[in-house]
């Protein structure tokens, strides 16, 4: 028995630098994914970069117009996401680090001044596609990189760490709105403290290296901050601050990002492994990290600068 439809809104989003597109993109997606071109008029947030329809949908219809409207633009470097039009607006950010709010895996960084980045690479590669297991992996990985001198690491922050674009905005803007932002890492908080204040986050969870006489001793102290431990602060952050699911927003991009993403209001796979973004209930593969304030419904004018 068919349900009620319910107001979901369709979200047109164009890849980052790329041209800008028109109506005649919008509608012809529509029609492809089995729905009228006229169904929902066109409410430009951006004009040629963004755009929403609102539809009335059966909600047990959401992912298959999902899957429809992906197939429709697989030609377009253009995102889409579709989701109920309530709690589309979120009051709680928590978001991967590495290859999501950065560009580089900060553990790969460390390993190329180990001489071993090709092999820590490959290792790092295997746990975000969720082929091998992320706990284990990551002791691996740190296990070969005791004796390095820590301030490696400042060099790293300083000289190899970029911000992911769009990463700024995002926080500033959903800060400047009332919304509450927490950077949770599977990496270490000597990289993940320091990335969370310069973006401009709340807080900051990872990992913790042992240190010893200045050089990382190859281990990793416990508890593991892995899968679980991002599905806990999700949760325990939504708690402390009395929301409901539908209120919070999770992105990341590989396997140990999957139970965060799952137990959101929305959760964003970003240019993520296939396996994430197969999963995902949204995914982003060509815009940057400003696609998730526009699938709120922020306009570009609402965008906050730090």
């Amino acid at each position: 028995m068919s349900k009620a439809p319910v107001e979901h809104v369709a979200t047109f989003i164009a890849g980052a630098g790329r041209a800008p597109f028109g109506e005649e993109v919008v509608a012809r997606a529509l029609r492809k994914a089995g729905r009228l071109a006229g169904s929902g008029e066109i409410d430009w947030l951006d004009r040629g970069v963004a755009a929403d329809v609102r539809l009335p949908l059966d909600p047990d219809s959401l992912e298959a117009l999902r899957d429809a409207l992906h197939s429709a633009l697989r030609e377009e470097t253009i995102d889409v996401v579709v989701q109920p039009e309530a709690f589309r607006r979120k009051a709680l950010l928590v978001a991967d680090m590495d290859s999501t709010m950065i560009g580089q895996e900060c553990v790969d960084e460390l390993a190329e001044f180990a001489g071993l980045r090709d092999h820590i690479a490959r290792i790092t590669e295997r746990a975000m596609r969720g082929e091998i297991e992320f706990e284990r992996a990551l002791r691996e990985r740190v296990a070969l990189l005791a004796g390095l001198r820590v301030e490696v690491i400042d060099a790293i922050l300083n000289e190899r760490i970029t911000p992911t674009r769009g990463a700024h905005r995002l926080v500033a803007t959903m800060r400047a709105h009332g919304a509450h932002t927490a950077l949770v890492s599977g990496g270490f908080t000597l990289f993940a403290e320091p990335i969370a204040e310069r973006l401009g986050f709340h807080e900051a969870r990872a990992n913790r290296l042992a240190v010893e006489n200045g050089r990382l001793t190859g281990v990793v102290l416990p508890p593991i901050n892995g899968a679980r431990a991002k599905l806990e602060a999700l949760q325990q952050l939504r708690a402390a601050l009395g929301l409901p699911r539908q209120a919070t927003l999770a992105v990341g991009d590989g396997a140990n990002d999957l139970d965060m993403l799952g137990a959101a209001g929305l959760g964003v796979a970003f240019h993520a492994k296939p396996k994430v973004a197969a999963a995902a209930q949204a995914r982003i593969d060509h815009a940057d990290l400003t696609a998730l304030l526009f699938a709120q419904g922020y306009r570009r004018a609402d965008f906050a600068e730090r």
